[in-house]
Formats: C-alpha cells, sequence, structure tokens
C-alpha cells in the first residue's frame, strides 16, 4: 500500500487527529458495492485449513470490498513487518476476483476499520488466510457474473470475467466494468461455502514474481512508522531503567531535573520516567534521575545456564515414541550420545519497540509497532480497566518481529505516560532498551543419542530437549527410526528474563541438535552424509526435497583445500527443507567463512516466487548469525551484551551465495514460507565446519574459540 493511502486510511490529518468510531457501523461507513464477509472459522473445513484455534475465532476475520469505481479493498486483521503478506494476499485475491493487481488495497491491523485477528506470526497467513480470501474472490465473481447477466441479457454460463469486466465469450464487444455493475448497488453476503477455485494452469498473477507494493516506499523514506507520528503538543518519554532485570523500585532522587526547563518527572510504581518536547533534553534529564533499585541475586551466566537447566528442571513431557529403546540400543552397532548448547539470541529488529499515543476524554488511540494490534489493545483496555472499543490501535508498518513484537511492554508504559502527564506521548526505546527488554528466544540444552545397525539404518533415537520445546521435532516428516522417545523439560520461571517466540520457536534449536547428531551418526558410521539420510527417510516429500537440494548444490564435487560441505533438513508451518552449505574454514584461526547456501523447500503452491526468495534469503542470513556470531552475555538478569558493538549479526562480508529452489506444487495448498529456511542454518554450518576441519562443535554459535578448542 502506498504511503499516501495509508495517511489516508490509517492516521486521518495526523496535526488534527480524528476521534475513534464503534466498528459496528462498519458496513454502514463502508458505503455502495459488494461487500464479501470472510469468517475462517466457517471456510477453514472447506477449503482444508482447520485449525485448533478456529472454534476461539469470531463469526468474521476479513472483509472483501468492491467500491463503486471498480477499486477493491481487503480489511484484514494480519499485519505487514516485511514479511510481503501485503503483496502476496493481493496477488491471490486479484487473480481469483479477475481485477488488476494494483487495483486492490489492503488494509491492514486497524482494530478500528479491521475484524479481529489474534495477531501475525506463526506463518499463518499465506496458510490459513490466502485461501479463504480467494474463496472471496470466487465468491465475488460470481456475484458480478450474476449482475452482468441481468445487464447484458445473456446466460450467466455464457460469460466469463477478467481485468475488471465481465464479457461475452461469443462476443466480446458485450461487456460491462465492475465499476458499473457495483454502482448503486449495496450487496453484503457471508461468505458460507467454498466456490470452485482456479486450477494453477489457469492461474494469471498467482505464481508469478512481483516485487513488493511496499518497497519503494521503505527504500525511499515515504513509509511510515510508529516513530513517525507527530502530533500537536506531544512529548517524547524516556523511562530510567535499572541495570538488573526484574528489579524493584526503592526510592527516587529527581532534583536534578531542576537543570532541564520543561522536562517533567512521570512517576507511577516501578515506572519512573521523563518526558520533555524535546527527545534529547528528554534523554539527557533522565540521566540526571537516580533511583534505588532492590535487584535480584545471581543465579545462573551465559556460560553455567545449562548446567542450571539440567540441575533445576526434573519434571518431563514425552511428546513421541515408539518402539523399545532398550530394543533399539541392542540392535545397534554403533550409539552416539551427544549434548547440544543453544544459548539466547536477541530479535534485534531495526526498529526498535515504539509506541505513539494519545487520550482524547475516555479514548486512547495509539500506533504502535506490534504484531498483535488486537492483543495489544486487549492488553490496554485492562490496565485501564475501559472497554476495547474505546482503545483504536491504528496500525503501521513494523520494521521487523520475527515473533519478538508479540509482546508489547512500551504500548503500556506509552499510555501510562501518557495518561499521567495528560499529553500525547511518543515512546521509543533505545538500543540499550531494546536488548535490555527483549523477550529473547530461550537458550537451551539438548541431550540426545543415536544408533544405526550394520545396515546403516537408524535403531535409536533418545532426544531430550530443555527449554525449547518440541517444535518441528516429529520424526514421521523426517526420520524412520523405529525404536525412539522425545521429552521435553520446562519450567515456567527459570529464565533470568523475559523469553518468548523467536522465528520458529526452538526450531531452530532442535534442528540444530538432531541435524549435528544425524551427521556424527553418520560419519561414526563410516557412511557420506547424504546416503545415509537418503537411507533412513520414508517421508517421499523430505526425500524429494533433500534430492532436489543435492542436485541443484552438485553435492558430489571435489571440495577446495579446507572446504567442507554440510547437510541439515526440518520441517516447519507445514513447510519441507533441505539446506546444504559449504563454509571454509581457517584451521589457524578457527575463522569461519560461508561460501554458499541452497536451499529447497516444498511449500506447496508459491503465491509469489519473488517474496518467497527474498523471504528464504532473509531466514538464512539471520540464522547465520545465530549460528556463527549472535550470543548474549549476561550475569542472570543484569544483560551485558546491549548493542550491536557486542551483538555481531551477519554482515554482507559473511554472506555466502544463497540458492533457492523450490517444489513445483503449485496445485497444493500454500504453506508457511517466513520461518521454514531458518531452522537449517546451524545444523548445515555445524555439519560443514566439521567436514572442512574435524571439529564437532556441540554450542551455537559456532566461534572461532569453539572451533579450535574441538581441534585441540
Amino acid at each position: 500500500m502506498k504511503a499516501e493511502k495509508i495517511n489516508e486510511l490509517y492516521f486521518g490529518d495526523v496535526d488534527h487527529p480524528v476521534t475513534t468510531y464503534d466498528r459496528r457501523d462498519f458496513l454502514k461507513r463502508l458505503g455502495g458495492g459488494i461487500i464479501i464477509i470472510m469468517s475462517f472459522s466457517e471456510l477453514s473445513f472447506l477449503t482444508g485449513c482447520k485449525t485448533k484455534q478456529d472454534e476461539e475465532r469470531p463469526d468474521f476475520n476479513a472483509y472483501l470490498h468492491i467500491k463503486e469505481d471498480g477499486s477493491v479493498d481487503c480489511l484484514t486483521g494480519k499485519i505487514e513487518m516485511g514479511q510481503g503478506v501485503i503483496t502476496s494476499l493481493a496477488q491471490e485475491l486479484a487473480d481469483e476476483l479477475e481485477v488488476p493487481f494494483k487495483s486492490v488495497n489492503m488494509v491492514m491491523g486497524d482494530t478500528d476499520l479491521c475484524p479481529y485477528d489474534a495477531g501475525t506470526w506463526g506463518s499463518l497467513t499465506t496458510r490459513f488466510e490466502g485461501p479463504v480470501i480467494r474463496a472471496a474472490g470466487a465468491e465475488a465473481r460470481e456475484i458480478l457474473i450474476g449482475l452482468a447477466a441481468k445487464e447484458l441479457g445473456v446466460s450467466e454460463k455464457q460469460l466469463e470475467a477478467s481485468e475488471g469486466e465481465v464479457f461475452d465469450k461469443n462476443d466480446k464487444s458485450k461487456k460491462i466494468s465492475y465499476a458499473d455493475l457495483t454502482k448503486g448497488q449495496r450487496i453484503v453476503q457471508q461468505l458460507k461455502k467454498a466456490p470452485e477455485l482456479k486450477k494453477s494452469k489457469d492461474f494469471d498473477i498467482i505464481g508469478k514474481s512481483v516485487i513488493s507494493t511496499d518497497a519503494v516506499d521503505k527504500v525511499t523514506g515515504k513509509a511510515v512508522f510508529s516513530g513517525d507520528i507527530k502530533l500537536p503538543g506531544m512529548v517524547y518519554a524516556t523511562i530510567v531503567r535499572p541495570r538488573v532485570w526484574g528489579s524493584k523500585k526503592l526510592s527516587v532522587d529527581a532534583s536534578g531535573l531542576d537543570d532541564f526547563e520543561g522536562a517533567e518527572l512521570v512517576e507511577d510504581g516501578d515506572l519512573v520516567a521523563v518526558v520533555h518536547p524535546d527527545p534529547e533534553v528528554a534523554s539527557k534529564a533522565a540521566q540526571k534521575v537516580n533511583v534505588e533499585w532492590d535487584a535480584p541475586e545471581s543465579k545462573a551466566d551465559n556460560e553455567t545456564i545449562f548446567k542450571y537447566f539440567v540441575d533445576n528442571i526434573t519434571e518431563s513431557e514425552v511428546n513421541e515414541e515408539g518402539g523399545m529403546l532398550s530394543s533399539g540400543r541392542e540392535a545397534c552397532e554403533t550409539i552416539v550420545e551427544a549434548e547440544y548448547h543453544d544459548g539466547y539470541k536477541a530479535h534485534s529488529p531495526v526498529e526498535p519497540h515504539t509506541a505513539t499515543c494519545y487520550f482524547e476524554g475516555d479514548k486512547l488511540t495509539m500506533w504502535a509497532s506490534t504484531q498483535t494490534p488486537f492483543g495489544t489493545r486487549e492488553a490496554l483496555a485492562e490496565t485501564f480497566s475501559m472497554p476495547k472499543e474505546k482503545v483504536h490501535l491504528k496500525q503501521n508498518f513494523l520494521g521487523g518481529g520475527f515473533g519478538g513484537k508479540i509482546y508489547n511492554p512500551q504500548a503500556i508504559e506509552a499510555a501510562r505516560i501518557a495518561k499521567l502527564s495528560g499529553k500525547p506521548v511518543q515512546l521509543a526505546y533505545t538500543r540499550r532498551e531494546e536488548f535490555f527488554n527483549d523477550y529473547f528466544r530461550p537458550a537451551a540444552v539438548v541431550r540426545s543419542a543415536s544408533g544405526v545397525d550394520s545396515e546403516g539404518k537408524l535403531k535409536l533415537w533418545e532426544f531430550d530437549i530443555y527449554c525449547a520445546g518440541s517444535r518441528g521435532t516429529g520424526l514421521s516428516y523426517l526420520y524412520d527410526i523405529p525404536n525412539n522417545r522425545t521429552r521435553t523439560f520446562n519450567k515456567g520461571d527459570i529464565h533470568p528474563f523475559s523469553t518468548g517466540a523467536w522465528r520458529a520457536p526452538g526450531n531452530n534449536t532442535t534442528t540444530f541438535a538432531r541435524e549435528s547428531q544425524i551427521d556424527a551418526t553418520a560419519h561414526a558410521a563410516g557412511i557420506d552424509p547424504l546416503e545415509f539420510r537418503l537411507n533412513n527417510i520414508t517421508n517421499p516429500e523430505m526425500k524429494a526435497t533433500l534430492e532436489l537440494a543435492a542436485e541443484t548444490f552438485n553435492w558430489n564435487k571435489e571440495k577446495p583445500e579446507g572446504h567442507g560441505y554440510g547437510i541439515s533438513l526440518g520441517w516447519d508451518a507445514g513447510t519441507y527443507v533441505a539446506m546444504i552449505a559449504e563454509v571454509k574454514v581457517d584451521k589457524a584461526t578457527g575463522e569461519v567463512q560461508p561460501i554458499r547456501v541452497v536451499c529447497a523447500q516444498n511449500m506447496g503452491q508459491v503465491v509469489n516466487p519473488h517474496g518467497a526468495k527474498v523471504q528464504t534469503e532473509g531466514g538464512i542470513t539471520m540464522g547465520l548469525g545465530y549460528a556463527l556470531t549472535e550470543e548474549m552475555e549476561f550475569d542472570w538478569g543484569r544483560v551485558i551484551t546491549r548493542n550491536f558493538d557486542s551483538y555481531h549479526f551477519t554482515k554482507f562480508s559473511m554472506t555466502p551465495e544463497i540458492e533457492s529452489v523450490f517444489a513445483d506444487n503449485m496445485d497444493a495448498a500454500p504453506q508457511g514460507g517466513g520461518e521454514p529456511a531458518i531452522i537449517c542454518v546451524g545444523g548445515a554450518i555445524a555439519n560443514a565446519v566439521f567436514d572442512a576441519c574435524g571439529a564437532r562443535v556441540n554450542r551455537q554459535p559456532i566461534t572461532p574459540e569453539r572451533i579450535l578448542a574441538a581441534l585441540g
């Protein structure tokens, strides 16, 4: 969506903010045209997209509005944060509705304009929303053809739709535009059946590469983010933070504020903040406020946290099991046992958590960088004991989320400060605050045992996971191992600070451990890692995906000196992933240079190949950071790593050649594309490092020091 359109739809005139309105009047406000109301729970069975949350979903989740000028609005509670659904959903709708792609306008996430949605996460949007939006487009097309039949005086069977027009197949001069058909009409229809959808051979827009519709605005700086909002009388807030997470306030000395004209102290419980019309003054003034804190004692740091987990988490849950472990051990000629560690990871988005808000009477209006606008609305309503209809989240673009913006403490803090100060407030976390307040991806431990018989067949699999969960560990998607058990060990208060979702939560850790273990087992048995995997996979989709990756990579080509190849397989969000990495390792220094990564995926229907490619490249680039460099240093709640001078993500110099290939499966249901690629990076890199120099590093990130230690 163009920045100008966003301003018009979302912000109104930001110098004179509009008052929110009741969504019960929504249909009335839409005016004329054709309106299709979509309910995902109604359509989920018919479109093959049933989820566990369907029973809890509301009666409607999105609207399709064909306006009297022939343009089309699609209103959904999902948001755009760089994953590209603002483009791919429009492609699906345009293709099924038979309108020009540019005529579709996606209105996303505004809590007054759009129906409820639980949030944008889990690679769910394309999988579960896309097919229903296609169905709505097909339904609207049928309605328009019915209207055209009456206008043109011919049978519906004689008509076709294309490019926003309906025409007579036998006489193409007989035609009428959607705009003419909708003028004076007001048709509201609930979508309760699944119309016949196009087959892939008939696609005009689905399956074609389209550059993201928001790309130009983001590159040129026209796109509007939460921090771009400027309101009359607005002040900027700086919060005085403790040095240790979880600290409680004991006392406040704000006498230093006397040196800053216009600076005001806002204090409420443990919240201590300074507001000022100039953000620089607010920041400097806050540094002069002295707060005494009661800090929790340290229980572990970034080196001892893994032992702390194992010593303190005793309860477990069996997630999957088959056969008998004792029988499996007896059948094995070779058994490999190992323990894998993975440290905490920060989300570190380019745009830190930001919120701009104001109270107008009993109503709260906010622009927030959030993946969950409706959840944030509910949290705000609960905080201030006000009806949620009185809270309006005006959605805008996000500068990255990766799961970290599911949680929105900045929204609550900004609103509390606005309420206490009586002024519009903008709160934007500094980079140090972003690291301190992050909901980190949990550190984790995985203990594994695997074994093979004399034929190279896996007969034993024990997989104990501490703090990472079981996402992506189902053996039926990956390997055929008759005697197996997967357990998860968790404890709610085990972490020293907040933790949460992080792009394929847990799966990046468990896949690293599993694929390292599989590789170690193959080498212990003296079998080529590719041959070993193919010999132990019975799932046809996984096997075909691995074969596609191996063929694209040319697995058997000669390796240059110091180079190594590594394979990693995974399954996430309905998508099968096979990744092969090539690295060069300097044995003298332990330095790793990624050379090439091939990623093959079977994600069903690929709606936008360009979008799928850039999501894959982004996932791999991000994954290289957690595999090789990204590591949090801390002493319990004292977060030491607080900026990019010590938290090193992937630089251009570390980025390899990346090649993405997708299985041809266009008549299948679409699957997730935002998260799957990242899960395999750690395992592929670890296995390539071993192949290059013989160092088996069982902890991420795989640093030069750890490589040298493994070699030593």
